[in-house]
């Protein structure tokens, strides 16, 4: 097999949640430059009908549903619409996530279960959903969980996000333990660690903290819109199906130093 066939992805099928902006629509223009059909699920369907538009715009196939992942009774309805629609599913990418900010004394018991529902519970409920319509039943399959270089580390110290900190920490080695499970059904699973990267989520976040980032990282820099593609296409493709389990910082190089 030539390195391009490694990295085709023609005719797969993706499932991006969190996937109507942000990063999540910048890996789903990824996937689908590499031959994907898509689908994108998010909350608001006014924002999934402008992902829409846009892939659609560039010749991409693409299915939205709009659901609330928080919402475990969703899941089972969203992956049926998908299987519907296009057969199966290839490829999960678990990017939809939510984060509160509140030093950790007076952390709200509803931010908390706000964030680990979104951030931990709905990634194995939809994991265990589609890898029993899906992928074991194949004996094949590639989730990416998006974690955080947060979940690789312990906050700074002005930085009050303890249960964002502790979900990501909680998908990477939920990215391991899955692996270790999983592999004997040749799924692969293994996670993204994003760094600093502008997001409606972490516009705020970034004011305060960005000029210090940059200094610190090696690279002198924070994430683009284009960062993140290569690392999903690599970790949804063949190219690496001898990679499982792992987390992969894309940070500019902070979390090394």
């Amino acid at each position: 097999m030539g390195v391009k066939e490694l990295f085709s992805l023609e005719g797969r099928v993706a499932l991006v949640t969190g996937g109507s902006r942000g990063l999540g629509l910048q890996m789903a223009e990824a996937l689908g430059e590499m031959g994907c059909k898509l689908a994108l699920t998010a909350r608001k369907a006014d924002e999934l009908a402008t992902a829409k538009a846009h892939l659609e715009q560039l010749g991409y196939e693409v299915l939205t549903i709009a659901c609330d992942l928080a919402k475990s009774e969703q899941i089972p309805g969203l992956v049926e619409q998908v299987v519907q629609a296009f057969g199966t599913i290839d490829i999960l990418v678990n990017n939809a996530g939510a984060t509160w900010g509140a030093p950790a004394e007076d952390y709200p018991d509803e931010a908390w279960r706000k964030v680990l529902g979104l951030n931990v519970d709905s990634v194995f409920f939809l994991s265990r959903e589609v890898a029993r319509r899906c992928m074991i039943p194949k004996n094949a399959g590639k989730i990416i969980n998006i974690a955080s270089v947060a979940g690789l580390r312990g906050s700074a110290t002005n930085i009050s996000t303890i249960a964002y900190h502790t979900s990501k920490g909680a998908a990477v080695n939920f990215t391991r333990a899955l692996a270790s499970e999983w592999g004997k059904y040749n799924i692969n699973v293994n996670a993204i660690c994003p760094g600093f990267f502008p997001s409606r989520m972490s516009a705020g976040l970034l004011e305060k903290v960005a000029e210090g980032v940059i200094a610190r990282a090696p690279l002198h820099r924070i994430g683009g819109d284009e960062d993140l593609k290569g690392a999903v296409v690599f970790l949804a493709s063949e190219a690496s199906r001898h990679i499982t389990g792992q987390a992969l910082a894309v940070d500019g190089g902070i979390s090394a130093v």
